[in-house]
């Protein structure tokens, strides 16, 4: 599954164009002085004040549009909105449009990006998209190629939450890595099904034994030259919570389980698509948490692929053991960074929000450039502690290490910890804890699936790996 969106592209003609200016609150008075008494007066009749998302059409004498003006606000209002061009796209006449703007060179990357993000709808299921939307050629000093493959990388990660799990199982999630993979030239190699035991990966199996859809290991590969990176996402195609069965209400956005995987692959995409030299490699635990006679029961000890025993105390914490055989496999090939994404813990979300993505890593000059970059793409992520004071809350005693420690504290570092556990203390790791959903409609981020983390390490890398 790689849609391509025109939408999600700039424009390449430049015929019939209208101006678009792009306006702060405070910028107004002298944007206005260098416009017709006639434009003055018809923004005054509109009370236009540049507000954040306020668009005017400015008609010219025979009623064709002559240009737009598009408000960002004050910078109280830009501080609490991201994507303002994006936020007015769908508000513009289906024409194209050329961008003027007093914008440094991070405001308006943040801008042209939103503007393409906005470009995307989920349309799987229906013969036809909303409706057209409006176009914009590359506006100087933006490097439009790099925000395309940005941008197609977030429409693969959204469009892959979004496929119900009807349509997104194991298998399917299989054929969009093989797809991917394809497109490419990457290699690509999937263990399946009871090969997954052979192959000394127990937990991913014991997770994903219980669905009819069998479970695997996706493997994908790509470059041959330079530092490693391995990403690693969790590929929970859906979540029933096993024999600890979540409540109907707790179920409903598991088709969301994946999001781990989703946003791996569309951060895939765009390390691929922009031809980095490096050796990447993507591997995605890739089950089904169902219910049957064979599913892993509360109280089992389950013996991970690097020989920990761990005490299954509940079956709904299922990620964090697919993701430990997937980690283990990683490490040993002892990449030069290690990622972990997954939608893991509640607790993440109590702490931070949908919007924030935590982060946990010990190595302190990745910490620092994720949190700049993800400052520069306007995605935010924080860091949380991986507590060492915490660990015993992971050692039941009857086993190495406990899926679920009691007391619902520290959830999201708990999980964390228990993650770090199949990782050598030297390896340059760093685990996500993202939600992958959105839950209410925001300017260039529909309500649904959406990349979190993804923007922060593309533009981090390159300069933690020397790129």
């Amino acid at each position: 599954m790689i849609t391509t969106y025109p939408m999600m592209q700039f424009a390449e003609t430049s015929s019939d164009v209208i101006p678009l200016h792009l306006v702060d609150a405070d910028g107004l008075p002298a944007l206005r002085e260098g416009l017709p008494a006639t434009v003055r007066a018809w923004l005054d009749s509109l009370g236009f004040a540049a507000a954040s998302g306020e668009l005017a059409l400015i008609p010219a004498a025979d009623g064709t549009l002559m240009m737009a003006l598009a408000g960002r606000g004050d910078a109280r209002a830009q501080a609490r909105s991201r994507f303002c061009l994006g936020g007015v796209r769908g508000k513009l006449p289906a024409r194209l449009f050329q961008l003027y703007h007093d914008l440094d060179h991070v405001a308006l990357q943040e801008e042209a990006l939103g503007w393409l993000l906005a470009g995307y709808e989920y349309t799987q299921f229906r013969s036809h998209r909303s409706r057209e939307l409006a176009q914009l050629l590359a506006p100087e000093g933006v490097d439009a190629a790099t925000l395309q493959a940005v941008a197609a990388g977030e429409a693969l990660t959204r469009d892959l939450i979004n496929t119900p799990a009807s349509h997104m199982g194991p298998s399917d999630l299989e054929h969009a890595v093989a797809k991917l993979a394809e497109k490419f030239s990457a290699t690509f190699h999937a263990t399946t099904g009871d090969d997954l035991l052979s192959a000394n990966l127990p937990l991913i199996h014991a997770v994903g034994r219980a669905s009819e859809r069998a479970p695997r290991l996706l493997d994908l590969r790509w470059g041959d030259t330079g530092p490693s990176l391995t990403l690693v996402g969790k590929g929970v195609c859906f979540d029933t919570g096993g024999l600890n069965l979540k409540p109907g209400g707790s179920m409903g956005l598991m088709k969301k389980d994946m999001g781990g995987a989703a946003t791996v692959l569309g951060l895939a995409l765009m390390i691929m698509s922009r031809g980095w030299k490096l050796r990447l490699r993507v591997l995605i635990p890739a089950v089904e948490n169902a219910v049957s006679g064979n599913a892993m029961r509360p109280g089992d000890i389950l013996t991970a692929r690097n020989g920990l025993s761990i005490e299954v105390n509940n079956t709904d914490a299922e990620g964090r053991l697919v993701l430990a055989d997937a980690l283990t496999m990683a490490d040993a090939e002892q990449p030069d960074i290690l990622v972990c994404m997954a939608t893991l813990t509640g607790a993440a979300r109590v702490a931070l929000g949908p919007d924030f993505a935590p982060f946990f890593t010990r190595d302190a000059r990745l910490a620092t450039a994720l949190l700049e970059a993800a400052n520069a793409s306007r995605d935010p992520v924080w860091q949380l502690p991986l507590h060492p004071g915490y660990e015993a809350m992971i050692e039941p005693g009857i086993a190495d290490l406990d899926n679920a420690p009691s007391g619902g504290m520290a959830g999201a570092i708990t999980a964390a910890l228990f993650l770090q556990r199949f990782v050598r203390a030297e390896t340059r790791f760093v685990h996500f804890d993202i939600y992958g959903h959105q839950p209410h409609a925001a300017p260039a981020r529909p309500k649904g699936g959406v990349g979190q983390g993804a923007r922060a390490l593309f533009g981090a890398l390159p300069v933690i790996l020397g790129l």
